[in-house]
């Protein structure tokens, strides 16, 4: 079941923590996530699973910034979010995707208990001038049946900006498990 925006409203600061949290970003079933103005590309050639990403820091002016065609940018929200007994999840608005701009290509789906700002993986298909603040995407809820255990592996919690892949970590651990 997704929560209903009266829903979401009437949980913040108990299941649900948004800050800063503006009642004009909140919708029927969901509540909108602004851009900040930081963005993050790789500039590795190539990119290689077992190895931690090189990666350059972008600014968006106020005037904007084109995004390149073809291109990943790593991008995060203003709101740091916290979900407690619920599943959050993240979609692009459909405003946005109009345009031709995807954010959170794959990996939408949150964990009960994360806590932190989300890295948004966005692609566009058409160059596009973004700008800071922009309502970007949503985030929306699920409840969760059964037991449960909170986020825990710490690998994205409680993080303070943009999160480039720490996928080399797993191979790390396996190394280390063997």
């Amino acid at each position: 079941m997704i929560l209903s925006g009266q829903e979401i409203q009437q949980r913040l600061g108990d299941d649900i923590l948004i800050e800063p949290f503006s009642p004009e970003q909140l919708n029927p079933n969901s509540y909108n996530l602004c851009l900040h103005n930081e963005l993050m590309i790789y500039t590795d050639p190539v990119l290689d699973m077992k190895k931690p990403p090189q990666t350059e820091a972008l600014m968006i002016p106020e005037e904007g910034l084109v995004l390149e065609q073809g291109r990943l940018y790593l991008g995060r929200t203003c709101e740091h979010t916290t979900t407690n007994n619920l599943v959050p999840m993240l979609e692009g608005r459909s405003s946005i995707g109009r345009l031709g701009l995807f954010i959170h290509v794959t990996a939408g789906f949150g964990d009960v208990g994360f806590s932190g700002y989300w890295t948004l993986e966005m692609f566009c298909i058409h160059p596009i001038r973004i700008y800071p603040g922009v309502e970007i995407c949503q985030i929306f809820y699920h409840s969760i049946e059964g037991d449960h255990q909170n986020y825990a592996s710490g690998k994205y919690q409680n993080n303070q900006g943009i999160q480039p892949s720490l996928l080399y970590r797993d191979f790390d651990n396996v190394a280390h498990d063997t």
